[in-house]
């Protein structure tokens, strides 16, 4: 699987260590930054991110800062995202099975790393469960496309 990750400072060490865990599980990544812990701006980082994924360049994304909604806040921006912040197993399971997220965030001061590891585990060998979350899947599409009828 292709996938998009990407950070702020705030997650810059979280992604350390998620990169070469994702590397192990054979994916290939896409890193769209940040490159240190200096202070910057999480939506320069989850945007292109975002964008990589709706555009079909990459399958997920995994986005990483300090407590998980800054970079869910701006990735939702991007149409055709289903960002999901999850904080435990349960959520990253149900976000791609009922919402067939495909962007996952994390919140590294939130979390431990087995924590995180699990996560990311589930959420990338979790499919989309399909029947009744499909037409709510197909609701929030057909919102998108008449609030942002320009692709990203």
């Amino acid at each position: 699987m292709k996938i998009a990750v990407a950070c702020d400072h705030r997650g810059y060490e979280g992604k350390q260590r998620v990169l070469p865990l994702l590397g192990r599980m054979g994916h290939e990544v896409v890193d769209f930054g940040c490159d240190s812990a200096a202070s910057c701006d999480y939506p320069d980082f989850a945007i292109p991110a975002a964008r990589a994924v709706a555009r079909g360049e990459c399958e997920v994304g995994i986005l990483l800062d300090g407590s998980g909604i800054g970079m869910s806040v701006a990735a939702n921006k991007v149409p055709g995202i289903r960002a999901a912040l999850a904080h435990d197993e349960i959520t990253a399971r149900r976000a791609r099975e009922h919402n067939h997220c495909n962007v996952l965030c994390l919140g590294t001061d939130l979390l431990s790393e087995d924590q995180i590891r699990q996560i990311i585990e589930i959420f990338l060998a979790t499919g989309f469960a399909d029947g009744r979350h499909s037409r709510r899947v197909e609701k929030l599409k057909k919102i998108e496309a008449e609030m942002c009828p320009v692709t990203p």
